[in-house]
């Protein structure tokens, strides 16, 4: 059963890492094809389910070594209706893939939670279109109505809270926060913004949060980026401002590149592991109420062990 759900305790300010990006870790270091970018179909083999077990106890070591949280995100960013049909899922496939990924995040719970290192399960919830482009757009009630299956299985299962990661407009993730209301699901909500700064749709980021947050009378436990670089978005978050307090988690990219030179990539761009880590450590001297840390495309478990190096000392004492 959840754990956390009632009270979540990266709310309390503490450094709590996540992990970095999965499907490039899986496909460019493990060498896994992952058909559709879709990592949860490793669920479905042994091996794969070893793969899974094997990338996220990396980053379990970490949190254990530098004693901060840690939040467990499930493998489940493409296990939506449309994707999963795409792979060959039925509807009852699809939401045991949802149930078993939570299961593999339980069990690796069990091995490492102490009092030092808190562990969160999330359910990953990824965009219904393409994660770089704003496509397939629906409005907040489509999009409640989409989402609202796997947030269901995910409600009914060991999930502390839901993570919507990579949302590219503002009516898909308000739709996301909505059916997350409806079953009682704590819900972080990630924008991803292009070299800009803004949503991909051109909506600036203090925008976006400010609308749903007034929709929804501010039911998201907080907000996050993800999937672009610091240098993309740092000038936007104006230290005091109300809608940047409301931004708790960062899941960079390494690199500086588009998201349109990244479609384009055929080689993966790690950027500088170190780099990342110096920079995470800037924006939270900026801003402090800054405490879930993770990457996105191209980092892996080096760049998350240097955002925790530079990172841990700027948090008070270790839990």
């Amino acid at each position: 059963m959840a754990q956390y759900r009632s009270a979540l305790p990266q709310l309390e300010g503490e450094l709590f890492l996540t992990d970095g990006g999965i499907e490039t870790t899986l496909v460019f270091h493990e060498g896994i094809a992952l058909p559709d970018f879709a990592a949860f179909v490793l669920l479905n083999y042994p091996d794969g389910q070893e793969a899974l077990r094997r990338y996220y106890r990396a980053y379990c070591a970490i949190a254990s070594h530098y004693g901060t949280g840690l939040i467990l995100e499930s493998p489940t960013w493409r296990a939506n209706p449309d994707w999963a049909s795409h792979l060959g899922f039925t509807p009852q496939g699809l939401a045991e893939a949802n149930r078993q990924a939570i299961g593999l995040l339980q069990a690796l719970r069990t091995d490492v939670e102490s009092g030092r290192t808190p562990v969160v399960i999330s359910g990953c919830i990824g965009p219904r279109g393409d994660g770089y482009i704003a496509d397939e757009a629906m409005d907040e009630f489509q999009a409640q109505q989409y989402h609202a299956e796997q947030i269901e299985v995910f409600a009914q299962s060991a999930a502390d809270m839901l993570s919507a990661l990579t949302m590219n407009y503002v009516e898909e993730a308000l739709g996301i926060v909505l059916a997350a209301r409806d079953v009682h699901m704590p819900v972080a909500i990630s924008f991803t913004v292009e070299t800009d700064g803004r949503l991909p749709t051109g909506q600036s980021l203090k925008d976006a949060i400010e609308q749903v947050d007034h929709a929804t009378a501010a039911y998201p436990a907080y907000y996050m980026i993800n999937c672009a670089h610091p240098e993309h978005f740092e000038d936007a978050l104006v230290p005091g401002s109300r809608w940047v307090q409301r931004i708790r988690g960062l899941r960079a990219n390494a690199s500086r590149k588009s998201h349109a030179e990244l479609n384009e990539a055929t080689a993966l761009d790690s950027g500088d592991p170190e780099e990342l880590g110096a920079q995470y450590a800037r924006l939270r001297q900026r801003l402090p109420h800054i405490n879930v840390m993770g990457g996105c495309c191209g980092t892996d478990h080096r760049h998350v062990e240097q955002i925790a190096k530079a990172c841990k000392p700027l948090f008070r004492a270790a839990l």
